[in-house]
């Protein structure tokens, strides 16, 4: 029978929605989310009910119902109904969810002075890295305001990230937008660089000594983005089209100047202390954006991969007389040696497990027929993933890399039981839990004492 008040499914919610305060969650809805009318009223608690239903797994408005359960009501001051909560999105316009931006910035950087969640930014050595990617996010039927076809042929709306990684830390979401389905990748990303650069610096105790590197992909080479992320103090790495000028610059790198790198298949010799593989490297100079007037020219290097072209429908199982080569090229500011530099741009790969992190969370839909309403929810979505993440790296440091659904199993959905004594109230947990000490420490660090006071 479902007759228990003293039960909850999600006793991790204690500590994380207390990260959440300490990050000031609430004040800043508070302050910041303008909402008319009675919808709009109390937005902090209603932005903190959203935030803490998505990081116990809520993807839907629906969903949110988790919130009210059992002993919840015992647990936290209030929760508010999924119906109130879709009201208060739908409420939004574009100017309220600028507003919602603001306060996911703001967020972020209070769970950054909470928890060692960008640990190594600061650090003299420390390679501070950008990524900038979008996805379509499926959506279905026609209701769904500004979907469309895009480039992937799945219907749907169209979401850019800009994430941050440093050092061994995992990536954390710094900018976000939602956009028309049938838009193309590079709309508005000179905005999002701008916007993800000026909150990287606000993660770092001393800005002016972080030199961030932006890496994307061949959607994103264009002046307006890399102009930007030059603006903003930043090295580019970019992915470029192998178009006529990209082609000629290549076909004069010199036979000798190409170098094996560790690569699929790659065997290391040592005898010779070097990579034996099919994959090379090579560099050459290069000025981007020639077209456009000499001040807004960029001048950088073009590094270029090259594999042999194994194609076996062209080849017919024979083995050709000369090597066949497939180029892979990007355009690069940075003072990185050649191999350093495509290794590091090979990893902008990370950026595609967070937005498959977010699809398997809460951007498994975009539950509203409301474009705004819809735009609000990708920005509380990373809020409570950049939540989500924040606490895991209180836990240890297994949990800190881990995925969204695995915190959320091991540190999240812990079931318990509430149990009132002496005006207190106790946890329950289940017994041989396997991740008590991650829980635990995680817990203490939140919500335990306060450290004693030092003279």
């Amino acid at each position: 029978m479902f007759d228990d008040p003293n039960l909850v499914s999600a006793a991790g919610l204690v500590p994380i929605v207390g990260l959440a305060q300490q990050a000031g969650l609430g004040s800043l809805g508070d302050e910041h989310l303008s909402v008319p009318t009675d919808k709009g009223a109390n937005a902090g608690l209603k932005v903190t009910s959203l935030v803490a239903g998505m990081t116990a797994g809520a993807d839907s408005i629906d969903d949110l119902g988790v919130l009210r359960h059992g002993g919840m009501s015992r647990v936290f001051e209030r929760a508010y109904a999924p119906s109130t909560l879709g009201s208060f999105l739908r409420a939004f316009t574009f100017g309220h969810v600028r507003q919602l931006d603001a306060v996911a910035s703001r967020f972020l950087t209070g769970l950054g002075d909470q928890t060692p969640l960008v640990a190594g930014i600061d650090e003299p050595d420390s390679q501070v890295l950008v990524d900038i990617d979008d996805t379509i996010i499926e959506v279905h039927g026609y209701a769904k305001q500004g979907s469309g076809y895009g480039y992937s042929g799945v219907r749907g709306l169209n979401a850019v990230l800009a994430t941050v990684t440093a050092g061994q830390s995992a990536p954390v979401i710094v900018a976000q937008r939602l956009r028309r389905g049938a838009c193309g990748s590079p709309r508005g990303a000179e905005r999002l660089v701008a916007d993800a650069l000026a909150q990287v610096k606000k993660l770092c105790a001393d800005p002016a000594a972080v030199k961030p590197l932006l890496r994307a992909d061949s959607a994103f080479y264009g002046h307006p983005t890399v102009s930007a992320a030059i603006r903003a103090g930043a090295d580019v790495s970019v992915t470029v089209r192998l178009d006529k000028r990209v082609k000629a610059a290549i076909a004069t790198i010199d036979g000798d100047a190409w170098q094996t790198i560790q690569y699929t298949d790659a065997v290391f010799d040592e005898a010779t202390d070097q990579w034996i593989s099919r994959a090379e490297v090579a560099e050459i100079d290069f000025t981007a954006f020639t077209s456009k007037k000499k001040a807004d020219q960029v001048p950088g290097r073009l590094v270029v991969r090259r594999i042999p072209d194994l194609n076996p429908s062209a080849n017919h199982g024979q083995a050709t007389l000369f090597d066949t080569w497939r180029f892979h090229a990007f355009f690069t500011t940075s003072t990185l040696d050649t191999v350093a530099a495509d290794k590091t741009h090979r990893g902008h790969a990370i950026i595609e497990q967070v937005h498959a992190d977010l699809k398997n969370s809460a951007l498994a839909h975009l539950p509203s027929g409301h474009f705004c309403a819809n735009a609000a929810w990708l920005v509380l979505a990373v809020m409570a993933f950049n939540l989500t993440r924040a606490a895991a790296t209180l836990a240890g440091d297994t949990p800190a890399r881990a995925t969204t659904a695995t915190i959320r199993r091991k540190l999240i959905t812990v079931p318990a039981r509430i149990a009132r004594s002496a005006r207190r109230l106790t946890l329950h947990l289940p017994q041989d839990w396997p991740w008590e000490t991650d829980w635990s420490d995680l817990f203490a660090q939140v919500c335990g004492p306060p450290a004693p006071a030092t003279t």
